[in-house]
């Protein structure tokens, strides 16, 4: 008799059994299992074509001694993708779950994977599973045999499949999974695992709630440990760990609570390691680093202790070695740093003694829209409200020659209002006759007075007081300028404009002109 005759008298057998008689459906499972474990062509279509699965159903529910042979054999079967449907007709998923409560773990291993395999990719399956209270007892499974592997990787697999569901995540708030997620990634001995539990990580640390709960179960420290524990080697999984290891890190400091948890006044493990980031030759975690440090900079003591700390140079450093060729997305996450750092005026004066003015110009060099963008942003973040900053910048020819560039670049709109922008503040915060003299002879004046046309109001009015102090300070160098574009009619306009600060502002320089007429 050939093996497919076998499988077609055990599965013949097993269908016409009335009373399930363990001793007598034992070697006809015998047979089916070894046909699905030996991988024969079709056996789980045959299997699932020939009528057993309510028989197996009822095996299952009945919790006979078979039943974990059962579970075997739907779990062998639903590797399958074609057999998953049928299986969940015949109701095998639902006399399944109550397994998941059983105290031998061969029976939860077997069940595991047979749910895990016939609702994978199944979202509707999933939502029943976790409505059905699957989450706390795969928590538990983990939490009560942390060191069966096997056992282990089938929960997490299933977490992993269902972390992306709301209902999934509000339940594994309730559990307090940070600590079980945790001790696993520290004894995580594969790459594989260590995938896995990151995934899980990364789905559960969009929700606040949970990136609280993280912080506080040390999440972030053990990330922290396992990238220290990868660097340096050219494996591509352990490459590809530190990157979501890393970016995990900076989600996790979007929340502000975790953000200070993990920041310590500057002593936290997490902050230190940041700053080594920066110094890497990894690029992926020079980026992280880049941009960890900008979530930290989200308030100003932060801030204040972080230049106290030194945090500056290492980032001017991390930025200048990315000025030629360089990677953009490392140069645009230091900008940003530098730009969150320069918030606080007290450092804005301290950054500007540090001469962090001064190292930033090499980047203007940069040809990247994005980069340009930012350092621009970043430049007029360092000269607001600091008139010294807006002396010194505001009268470099080099600075004033790429600004006029970028002013007029013409397929990047972000970048040339930034750049008219910054022109405008240095003109505001120095108020001086020698900035204003170095602008207009850099061409800038038209620059302002079309910024003071455009259709976004803080542009205009940022633009219009810079026109005002101008004209105050030197109506002979802006008249010219002013009347070859006809101002008087556009500022005419303005005066009824709804916003009273830019009517007025506008009328103050009418007054100006008329004056001088």
């Amino acid at each position: 008799m050939t093996d497919t005759d076998t499988l077609s008298e055990a599965l013949k057998a097993i269908s016409v059994s009335t009373e399930l008689i363990d001793e007598e459906l034992k070697p006809h499972l015998d047979t089916v299992l070894a046909s699905l474990l030996e991988k024969k062509k079709d056996a789980a279509v045959e299997i699932a074509r020939s009528g057993i699965l309510p028989t197996l159903a009822q095996a299952l529910r009945s919790k006979s001694h078979l039943s974990c042979q059962v579970a075997l054999v739907v779990a062998e079967m639903a590797r399958e993708a074609a057999v998953r449907e049928p299986c969940i007709e015949a109701g095998l998923v639902k006399v399944l779950v109550p397994h998941l409560n059983s105290n031998n773990q061969e029976m939860l291993l077997n069940t595991g994977r047979a749910i895990g395999r016939i609702c994978f990719d199944n979202s509707y399956q999933q939502d029943q599973l976790v409505q059905n209270g699957v989450i706390p007892r795969l928590v538990s499974i983990i939490r009560e045999y942390p060191e069966n592997d096997p056992l282990v990787n089938v929960c997490l697999l299933a977490l992993c499949n269902l972390a992306d569901m709301d209902s999934a995540r509000d339940a594994l708030a309730e559990q307090d999974v940070a600590d079980v997620l945790t001790f696993q990634l520290k004894r995580a001995s594969d790459a594989e695992r260590r995938h896995v539990i990151l995934e899980i990580l990364g789905s559960l640390g969009e929700s606040d709630i949970l990136k609280l709960q993280f912080a506080e179960s040390g999440v972030p420290e053990a990330l922290s440990e396992m990238i220290r524990s990868l660097q340096g080697g050219s494996d591509p999984h352990d490459l590809c760990s530190i990157k979501i290891a890393s970016n995990l890190i900076v989600s996790l400091l979007l929340g502000d609570e975790s953000m200070q948890k993990c920041f310590g006044e500057g002593t936290g493990l997490v902050y230190q390691d940041v700053l080594s980031w920066l110094q890497s030759s990894n690029t992926q975690l020079q980026l992280s680093g880049a941009l960890a440090i900008a979530n930290f900079a989200r308030n100003d003591s932060n801030c204040v202790k972080m230049l106290d700390l030194g945090v500056v140079p290492h980032i001017l450093t991390l930025l200048e070695q990315h000025v030629d060729e360089g990677d953009v997305s490392v140069q645009h996450a230091g900008l940003s740093a530098l730009r969150n750092l320069a918030i606080p005026a007290t450092n804005k004066v301290r950054m500007l003694d540090d001469g962090v003015t001064e190292r930033i110009k090499t980047l203007l060099r940069s040809d990247m829209p994005p980069v340009q963008f930012k350092l621009l942003g970043t430049l007029r973040m360092m000269v607001d409200g600091q008139e010294e900053a807006a002396l010194v910048l505001g009268r470099d020819a080099v600075l004033l020659a790429r600004v006029m560039e970028w002013c007029e670049a013409k397929d990047h709109a972000g970048v040339r209002g930034e750049a008219s922008r910054l022109l405008a503040a240095f003109i505001r915060h120095s108020r001086s006759p020698e900035v204003v003299l170095a602008v207009a002879k850099a061409d800038g004046v038209r620059h302002l007075i079309s910024m003071a046309t455009s259709e976004h109001v803080i542009m205009q009015n940022e633009a219009l007081v810079a026109l005002a102090i101008a004209s105050a300070i030197d109506i002979g160098v802006m008249k010219e300028e002013l009347n070859s574009v006809n101002m008087k009619e556009s500022l005419s306009k303005l005066t009824d404009h709804s916003s009273s600060k830019l009517a007025s502002q506008a009328g103050s320089i009418l007054a100006t002109l008329s004056d001088t007429s």
